[in-house]
């Protein structure tokens, strides 16, 4: 078959294909009539067709064909309900790249100054659901988010998988002219070899988002900022180096919080939060359910309780869903002074 005839064969695919995203598309609406109000967005749901779709054979890579469906369910969700989801902004953050990710584009994202005003926009109604960082595979946890988990009505209902690529932008192609780099303290840190190889005289000044950091570049002479390629992008700068972080799998983890809770797919994870009594074996009685049920516990993080000095709660993420047998009869053993179920929620695709 010559090219023409190949390209023949791809318009009438083209075709096809916009034929059925735009049946699947009056489907969707179909069913957000008889849903009569309930929410559109639908972790569980969401997450068995990625897991299906990732499941097939042919030359695309799952992560690629991935996000083409992204979009597609974006798409026809919005046909069921405008959403709202806030963010730790400005625009051309990785919180923001994680939204588009999750919730694909026909979702209105909400920039937000800090991640308290980013839970607070949720709380209030002003958006459904908040993105937040939780956790980076470098540099370990977001210490504010799992403060502020403690308090907040809003429950995990998603979680999302980033791969964080961290670029030296700049105004100027001259490396040698950057006096100051700006970037948000955790990606200094996952940056601080190649930086201190690189340009080791050069002041590092923390900020807020790494958004923010290309916006003071971009207005700077001799200034730089370490940030994602949309940043640079967005505020007009020039990619001096790719891929500096010292880290190649460089990963940050983002929780999805709103008001679902999503029923179980087979692929669950529940996070949890307790306190434990401050004496001898405290923390192993604490565990001690899980382990006699079989329960695979993925990660324990402590933070001062903030109640009494060197008290601490400890949050913990679980294999499965709390509906799940095991799970459901380890948490009904738990004993705990303090014990919050912080949600159960979909494992993150690809």
């Amino acid at each position: 078959m010559d090219i023409d005839k190949l390209r023949g064969e791809i318009d009438k695919l083209d075709d096809e294909l916009a034929a059925l995203i735009q049946r699947r598309a009056g489907l969707a609406q179909n069913i957000g009539h008889l849903k009569g109000g309930a929410p559109a967005y639908r972790p569980e749901r969401e997450s068995e067709i990625l897991r299906r779709i990732a499941a097939t054979s042919g030359p695309l890579a799952a992560e690629r064909l991935l996000t083409v469906f992204r979009e597609i369910i974006s798409a026809c969700r919005a046909l069921e309900q405008s959403i709202r989801v806030s963010y730790l902004g400005p625009e051309g953050t990785f919180s923001e790249q994680a939204v588009r990710k999750h919730f694909g584009r026909a979702v209105e994202g909400l920039a937000s100054a800090s991640v308290d005003e980013a839970f607070r926009s949720a709380e209030s109604g002003t958006a459904q659901f908040t993105v937040v960082p939780v956790e980076n595979s470098t540099e370990g946890v977001v210490g504010r988010t799992l403060d502020l988990l403690l308090a907040t009505p809003l429950r995990i209902c998603g979680e999302v998988e980033l791969r964080v690529q961290q670029n030296l932008l700049c105004r100027s192609d001259d490396m040698g002219s950057i006096k100051k780099i700006y970037s948000h303290a955790q990606s200094l840190a996952q940056t601080h070899g190649w930086l201190s190889q690189h340009l080791p005289r050069a002041e590092r000044v923390p900020v807020t988002s790494n958004a923010d950091a290309a916006r003071r570049a971009a207005e700077e002479a001799g200034a730089a900022a370490v940030a994602g390629e949309a940043a640079a992008e967005r505020y007009g700068l020039k990619v001096l180096a790719k891929g500096i972080e010292d880290d190649p799998n460089n990963t940050t983890r983002f929780l999805v919080l709103g008001g679902l809770d999503p029923a179980p797919t087979g692929r669950d994870r529940t996070s949890l939060v307790m306190s434990a009594e401050n004496k001898p074996g405290a923390v192993h009685a604490l565990l001690t359910p899980l382990a006699k049920h079989r329960v695979s516990m993925t990660r324990i993080e402590s933070r001062p309780s903030r109640a009494r000095l060197w008290e601490y709660m400890f949050f913990i993420d679980v294999e499965g869903h709390q509906k799940d047998e095991r799970v459901a009869a380890a948490l009904a053993e738990l004993k705990a002074p303090y014990l919050k179920i912080l949600g159960s929620y979909p494992i993150a695709s690809k």
